[in-house]
């Protein structure tokens, strides 16, 4: 149907159309903030909208266009100095007619996406006002700061380290180093802005998950440490380290198959059937005790994008590297298992992270075991120290879970892969 119409037809209505929503938009902005009509109403709108149309189908060279555009930014100018005198200082109306001016050119050379897009932005700053200015009031002083080290770790720093090996004896290359520290920052910036800025109050549960999705290990270790005042509280605070491991496993598939897709695969299988019985044990202990019910709690988050941390990542990173190439030298694939049941007492994620950007002389099928043992032995690690830092009861079905996801891990990694 739509390649019947003319095209110069459908860029014309589309150029109406919209800014006749967006006109709509602002009158109601205007009526709900109580403000006076200022530049113009609906109508003004869809003139301009039309009037930026013609004047650029006109002339193909775009003076016209321009010249249009400068008488209406002259007229804009009279009216915001005018304003101005009567301590009235917003640009919005201003900016917003320009880029009503603007919508039939990008309806001529745009795609429709686009312009979609486009007008939904506009209606979206008109309309969302009184959100946007909750969210800029809650935003902490040294967030923009922080993304800003985000953007400078991954558009800067990045794009200038090359793709060589560090040494002869280290089979990993620079650029993999900081694309591994990029990858898991960001995984846990993520986790960290949900946690602070959408789910301030949040219950073991969701506390569980998202802290999985940041560091299992270091959300069970406050977990269990709360515990100790929740001995009466089993269901909800196993089911939240459970559900924390499973979000390890949902963390680590997602890492994998950005870095290496092939070992991916290998551990879609595995990792898919771990998470599916830890949500299912997870929610089988809530319902169970209390019909789902949580309780809500806050919980201290450390941030995630300290320079010191990409640092210490980093090392970590190469010294795996090097600890990995050695064993594999010397003792061949089983050595790596061995290596795999230890390193699932530290950070396992730059040993991870590391055997998949490096060139090893092992086969995948070492590299996917090697992976499901350190996370199975990680697990391990957990539930010692939900048993050490609780002393009760409360993660009694969660240190029995993570010890199961433990065994079942070095069955299936030394008979199955």
């Amino acid at each position: 149907m739509f390649d019947s119409i003319p095209p110069l037809l459908l860029q014309f209505v589309m150029t109406i159309t919209f800014s006749f929503i967006v006109g709509l938009e602002f009158h109601s902005y205007l009526r709900i903030n109580q403000y006076q009509y200022g530049f113009g109403s609906i109508r003004t709108f869809v003139l301009t909208g039309l009037l930026g149309y013609l004047l650029y189908q006109l002339d193909t060279d775009g003076v016209f266009f321009i010249a249009g555009m400068g008488i209406l930014g002259a007229m804009l100018w009279v009216y915001y100095w005018r304003k101005s005198a009567e301590k009235h200082f917003s640009l919005l109306e201003v900016i917003l007619t320009l880029l009503v001016f603007l919508i039939g050119p990008v309806a001529i050379h745009f795609p429709g996406w686009f312009l979609v897009l486009f007008i939904v932005i506009l209606i979206l700053m008109l309309g969302e006002k009184p959100q946007i200015h909750q969210f800029s009031e809650s935003l902490a002083n040294n967030e923009i700061v922080t993304l800003a080290k985000f953007l400078v770790l991954a558009g800067v720093i990045l794009p200038l380290l090359p793709d060589k090996q560090l040494a002869p004896i280290l089979p990993v290359t620079y650029y993999k180093i900081w694309l591994a520290v990029i990858v898991v920052s960001g995984f846990s910036y993520l986790s960290y802005l949900a946690q602070t800025y959408f789910f301030k109050t949040r219950g073991l549960l969701l506390a569980g998950l998202l802290g999985g999705l940041y560091s299992s290990t270091a959300i069970s270790v406050v977990i269990s440490r709360r515990a100790k005042q929740m001995i009466n509280d089993r269901s909800n605070v196993s089911s939240a380290l459970i559900i924390a491991t499973a979000m390890m496993y949902l963390r680590l598939l997602a890492i994998i198959f950005f870095l290496d897709s092939s070992a991916g695969k290998s551990l879609l299988l595995p990792f898919t059937i771990f998470i599916i019985l830890s949500c299912v044990a997870a929610f089988s202990l809530l319902w169970f005790y209390n019909n789902g019910a949580v309780k809500q709690q806050n919980f201290p988050i450390q941030h995630p994008l300290e320079l010191s941390t990409a640092i210490l990542f980093a090392s970590l990173f190469v010294f795996f590297a090097f600890i990995t190439q050695y064993i594999i030298g010397h003792y061949g694939d089983n050595g790596l298992k061995f290596l795999s049941i230890l390193v699932g007492f530290t950070d396992i994620d730059p040993f991870i992270l590391s055997l998949l950007s490096g060139k090893f002389s092992v086969p995948e099928n070492a590299i996917v075991s090697a992976v499901i043992v350190s996370s199975g032995s990680n697990n391990l690690l957990k539930a010692l120290y939900a048993a050490l830092l609780a002393r009760n009861r409360s993660v009694l079905a969660a240190a029995t879970w993570l010890l199961f996801l433990f065994i079942i891990s070095l069955g299936y990694a030394f008979y199955f892969v």
